[in-house]
């Protein structure tokens, strides 16, 4: 039977092996089912409503992917969309989170829309590598900003009393700068909550570097335990590591789609859709590729219709199970490297996914400072990508440059998007190069113009 689902002896490979390759991806992105619920919980969502939603939604698209289109692919909401949906979305523009699933639920449409008319193929062609490149990078810092904030490790707006500056100014001197004009500094190192998150940074970074399989999720469970160890986190009366999942709590269908239809909402679903549409098709391709599945310099990727399609339905599937954008993972490639080739690899995470709906009461036990680190390290796996931008060419490295820096420092996703959409085809153009720019920047750029002009 699974000979005939998967296609293992066409692809080299056997049940055993696939088995393995699940379960090495599902460690390797297990980190989003302590993390989604801490990320959204700030937000204001019920954060067992949110661990139902990530392992339930993770868990059937994933499966979704390895029985339809037969690909070693796991999905589960993405971390820099978590982010966005958050901070920016939610508390930065103060957006009820029902509407704000609203949102997604109607990117996920327009997202399956551009899939099925091919409109989403021609424009990740259209946009400039320089552009991808940036739009990551940008979203690793911006989520970096986050997981700072979240440790402690760093304050925002520091503003101390006049005696207070000027005893920092006399033993400083002019390497302190007036209050108001300090916007970003180190945080409180007596604060135990703050010590135990650098704690989780550095022993995540030393496994990252012994290239430890499963390095975010070791990390995250070492500085769990030290945290209950030391009494900076409790466990709840009563407790169990393994019950029945209370869907009571589930967030199911609580999305608010007439009023994500507001106008002003147009920006987010565009910012929603745009990010998805690079972050999923880099997955897609890059894991692909790597299994062997396909090869883009022959252009031949077989199922990758098939695979587009399921990836924009699961964002769809998971705002109406309650959680924010889900979309393919790149640590699928951990699996693809245990020697992964089939759907069958996903289906192990997936059924993996679904098994942690009884360990909840378990995974609500881990504090925000094991989870906060996970946005730093991961931030900085993001930014190494920047190293393929030619920023010697300033027509392609201004606009990334707009793209990296307004993402982070204007919290905002879709500014830093829009400036480089924009910026992009300018500069071809005065500079006489307008030819190597795609139509379609030049449909964006208007596009978001008009966005920002008129609403």
């Amino acid at each position: 039977m699974l000979e005939k689902l998967f296609s293992l002896r066409e692809r080299n490979t056997t049940v055993k092996t696939e088995i393995i390759a699940g379960l090495t991806t599902f460690i390797t992105m297990a980190y989003i089912l302590f993390l989604a619920p801490n990320i959204l919980g700030i937000a204001g969502m019920d954060k067992d409503a949110v661990l139902i939603a990530t392992a339930l939604g993770g868990g059937l698209v994933t499966i979704a992917m390895g029985l339809i289109v037969n690909y070693p692919i796991a999905l589960a909401p993405g971390v820099g969309l978590l982010a966005f949906y958050a901070f920016t979305v939610v508390l930065g523009m103060h957006i009820p989170w029902q509407t704000a699933l609203g949102a997604v639920f109607i990117s996920g449409m327009v997202f399956l829309v551009l899939t099925l008319t091919s409109i989403r193929q021609m424009i990740v062609k259209g946009i400039p590598a320089s552009m991808k490149i940036a739009i990551t990078v940008g979203i690793g810092l911006f989520i970096t900003i986050i997981g700072l904030k979240l440790s402690g490790l760093m304050t925002v707006s520091l503003s101390l009393s006049p005696e207070s500056m000027a005893a920092l100014s006399q033993s400083h001197g002019s390497l302190v700068p007036p209050a108001s004009e300090t916007l970003l500094t180190l945080g409180n190192f007596h604060d135990p909550h703050t010590l135990l998150s650098l704690f989780g940074v550095i022993i995540t970074g030393l496994l990252m570097a012994r290239n430890v399989q499963g390095s975010l999720l070791i990390g995250v469970i070492v500085t769990t335990i030290v945290a209950h160890i030391t009494g900076n986190a409790s466990i709840p009366d009563n407790f169990t590591c393994l019950a029945i999942p209370d869907m009571s709590k589930a967030a199911f269908f609580e999305l608010d789609i007439p009023s994500a239809f507001h106008m002003g909402l147009i920006t987010i679903i565009f910012s929603f859709t745009f990010v998805e549409l690079f972050d999923s098709m880099g997955t897609l391709i890059g894991t692909a590729t790597k299994a062997k599945i396909a090869d883009p310099k022959t252009g031949s990727f077989p199922g990758l219709g098939k695979a587009m399609t399921v990836d924009a339905i699961g964002v769809s599937v998971g705002s109406l199970l309650g959680a924010s954008t889900i979309t393919a993972f790149v640590e699928s490639t951990a699996g693809v490297g245990a020697g992964g080739r089939t759907g069958l690899t996903a289906v192990t995470t997936g059924i993996l996914f679904l098994l942690c709906l009884f360990f909840t009461p378990l995974i609500t036990i881990v504090p925000s400072c094991a989870t906060s680190p996970i946005l730093i390290i991961v931030g900085a796996l993001m930014i190494g990508a920047i190293r393929d931008i030619d920023f010697d060419d300033w027509t392609e490295g201004f606009p990334a440059f707009l793209v990296i820096t307004l993402m982070p420092f204007t919290y905002s996703i879709a500014n830093g998007i829009s400036a480089g959409l924009v910026i992009y085809p300018l500069v071809k153009l005065i500079t006489g190069r307008a030819k190597e720019v795609n139509w379609i920047m030049y449909v964006l750029a208007i596009l978001v113009l008009i966005r920002y002009i008129a609403f």
